[in-house]
């Protein structure tokens, strides 16, 4: 997965990246397609906000959390893209048509 990482507002850290990355690591094994997350961390007065964008062959995911720390808020808006990857996966899932062979006369 390729990994786009902004910072608004904020210093570049090695750590975020790197906690990011582990935390994404975990959403690859679920995605259907290779993909790329553009990450945006943007920080405004007390609030921290990770906005996590997934994109691939047959699935657009957009997620956004918001919290006092870090690390918080990148578990959060991964929990969130998760779900919101497993729904997506099992909407494609239920579409499938299932092709039975023809019975013998």
């Amino acid at each position: 997965m390729q990994i786009l990482v902004t910072f608004k507002n904020v210093d570049a850290s090695d750590y975020l990246k790197s906690y990011l990355e582990e935390k994404l690591e975990r959403l690859e094994k679920i995605m259907p397609h290779p993909g790329t997350a553009d990450v945006v961390f943007q920080a405004e007065k007390l609030r921290k906000i990770v906005d996590v964008n997934l994109g691939g062959k047959g699935f657009d995911i957009h997620a956004r959390e918001e919290s006092g720390a870090w690390n918080e808020a990148i578990d959060l808006v991964v929990d969130k893209a998760k779900k919101q990857l497993i729904k997506s996966k099992e909407k494609i899932q239920s579409h499938r048509v299932e092709v039975y062979p023809p019975e013998p006369l």
